[in-house]
């Protein structure tokens, strides 16, 4: 039985409650169990929450809720095309700059790991095409999580608002209030 089965298993005999990190890890018996929790999510459809989908989990905490399965997504992506977006990108994660085989800056001793990642995630409806695709490390790309980023329009002019006096800010803030309220 691979990690991947004992995982689901270890899920479903604990439906509803919650389970952690440590526990995932004891059973899966490997270190990439948080790939095989995604895994289980996007091939298989398994409703499994960590605090990021659920408010009341901790950092480190997972609930399956269901057995009730979602549509599976098929993510799989060609090492050509990997190799495509790898080396566009010049092998280095498009948030935080960090190149493959750099020291991990949150877990001492590893490597960064880089990962092919979906801008706009396909359970949204994004798609393989090279311009819905970059490249992440690890550590952003499991803090991003499904979640549509800030388009980069939108994170310039917050910049420019953030730059201006607390005045100026609050005065864009009751602009928008007004057109917002209305």
């Amino acid at each position: 039985m691979g990690a991947r089965d004992r995982i689901r298993e270890f899920f479903e005999n604990n439906l509803g409650k919650i389970v952690t990190t440590q526990q995932v890890r004891k059973v899966a018996k490997i270190s990439e169990y948080a790939r095989r929790i995604r895994e289980l999510r996007e091939l298989e459809g398994m409703q499994i929450k960590s605090h990021i989908d659920d408010p009341r989990l901790k950092p480190g905490q997972y609930i399956l809720e269901t057995l009730d399965r979602l549509p599976a997504l098929g993510i799989a992506i060609s090492l050509q095309k990997r190799n495509t977006i790898l080396e566009r990108n010049g092998y280095t994660c498009q948030l935080c700059g960090a190149g493959a085989g750099d020291p991990d800056p949150l877990y001492p001793g590893r490597k960064v790991r880089l990962h092919i990642d979906h801008i706009l995630p396909q359970s949204q409806g994004g798609t393989d095409d090279d311009d819905n695709l970059r490249v992440l490390c690890s550590t952003c790309n499991q803090s991003k999580s499904n979640i549509q980023t800030t388009s980069e329009p939108t994170l310039n002019l917050l910049a420019r608002i953030r730059k201006a006096p607390r005045a100026i800010q609050k005065e864009v803030y009751l602009a928008l209030k007004k057109t917002f309220d209305s």
